[in-house]
């Protein structure tokens, strides 16, 4: 027996109010309302199968602009109308508001849930919509200037271009004649008077909930990449000097060029529907970027640290940023990062998606509690490197202490099996042995 699901709805009567169903069933994936049919799936019938034939699709076309396929049934004896829907390649509204099918029931959709799906029903993205009555005074001038400049390599012909709406035609962010959202984050004097939402946060964090300094960075979004890496590299981060042959050298403690791709990454594909700032979270072990936004159902968070489609929430912004030299074309981004981690010695970055939040996790070193449990570490060797890491060395009889309630041969199995994965190297003889970082 049929059941009641995303694509089959039973009613036992008419009612006019039954069309939002219908409209549902267009704006989703299609679906057939039966009437006649209780919820159970008792065939009860209709009285006025004929006069419901006639008028029942003059109704829904002029309600919902839709003409789906309306019949009379013969089931156990009894009459029912079926109302076979096709899923709309436009949107479908009813008395003004849009529903769609979620299981078996009826959704009404409103704020960022509407305006993502008329985007998507419309074939649009975020950033190309125009923006109404902005003039072109809006644009900073200087912006365009050194947008040629960069995009000179892959726009050779940008250089001779001196008409700053010829440019933003050629890039597809003028729609007749209008500003596009994207124009305006890219190019705008005060990007932040349009999209309040539009900026970037640095926070330095000594736990979870103790902030201890913050800056936020605004302006058109290469701005904000330049002065948020500025931003980090003066006040938040630390150089750490070494040598490469005779020469003296000193590297920011996490991969500038990285880290700039994360930023990036950030301000390209977040969703500008969102109310929260972009936010880079600094901590004494690891730093986190984070932005709203989830991944294309095409490219699933594991995926990341290899090949996989491009796939920009904004495309706009990524091609604009992809011309003046700042982003690769094939989605090598998130690769790249790992790659380049992994070249100065750190452990390979986390990408994370979680309740529409997008984040990447770059660790300062491998010696750090989740990146040991990733290692498949038990409690006690965590311990054991922790120790470590604060005092310099460990021995045996240390971590005894630390763990009286555990064997010392268990514990010197633990201490052996950190020796093995690299993690610990051994100094001394048996009474006086310690172990220590390699």
């Amino acid at each position: 027996m049929i059941r009641e699901s995303q694509t089959v709805e039973f009613k036992e009567s008419w009612r006019d109010s039954h069309l939002k169903i219908i409209c549902a069933f267009a704006n989703t994936d299609g679906g057939k309302l039966v009437v006649g049919v209780r919820d159970d799936g008792k065939i009860v019938g209709v009285k006025d199968s004929k006069k419901l034939l006639k008028t029942l699709p003059d109704k829904i076309r002029n309600k919902l602009g839709i003409i789906p396929s309306v019949s009379v049934m013969r089931k156990d004896g009894k009459e029912i109308i079926e109302i076979d829907v096709k899923p709309s390649l436009m949107p479908v509204s009813y008395d003004g508001k849009y529903y769609v099918r979620s299981g078996s029931t009826t959704a009404q959709l409103d704020g960022r849930e509407l305006a993502e799906f008329l985007m998507k029903k419309l074939g649009k993205t975020w950033d190309e919509y125009p923006l109404e009555k902005v003039s072109f005074d809006e644009i900073d001038p200087d912006a365009i200037e050194k947008f040629k400049d960069w995009a000179r390599e892959r726009i050779p012909s940008i250089a001779r271009e001196k008409d700053p709406k010829l440019i933003l035609e050629k890039l597809n962010l003028l729609v007749d004649g209008k500003l596009t959202r994207a124009s305006i984050l890219l190019f705008g004097k005060n990007p932040q008077k349009y999209f309040i939402q539009a900026y970037i946060k640095i926070g330095k964090f000594v736990s979870e909930a103790d902030v201890v300094s913050t800056d936020e960075i605004e302006g058109n979004l290469f701005e904000q990449v330049e002065r948020a890496m500025d931003i980090l590299q003066t006040k938040y981060l630390m150089r750490l000097s070494g040598f490469e042959g005779i020469r003296r050298r000193d590297v920011l403690e996490y991969p500038e060029d990285a880290l700039r791709e994360a930023i990036i990454n950030a301000v390209i594909h977040r969703d500008y529907l969102g109310t929260s700032a972009i936010q880079i979270r600094v901590y004494d072990d690891k730093l986190v970027i984070m932005n709203e936004g989830k991944l294309p159902p095409e490219v699933p968070v594991e995926k990341l640290k290899e090949e996989h489609v491009s796939k920009p929430r904004n495309p706009l912004l990524a091609r604009t940023f992809y011309f003046a030299g700042l982003i690769e074309a094939w989605g090598r981004g998130t690769i790249k990062i790992v790659e380049s981690c992994k070249q100065n010695g750190l452990p390979e970055p986390d990408f994370i998606e979680e309740h529409g939040v997008m984040k990447v996790i770059f660790y300062k070193d491998i010696y750090n509690e989740e990146y040991l449990r990733k290692l498949g570490l038990n409690e006690r060797q965590i311990r054991a490197v922790m120790y470590l890491k604060e005092k310099g060395e460990i021995t045996i009889s240390e971590f005894k202490k630390m763990i009286p309630n555990v064997s010392e041969k268990t514990l010197y199995r633990d201490l052996k099996e950190l020796v093995s994965k690299g993690l610990l190297v051994e100094v001394g003889e048996k009474k006086g042995r310690k172990y220590t970082f390699p």
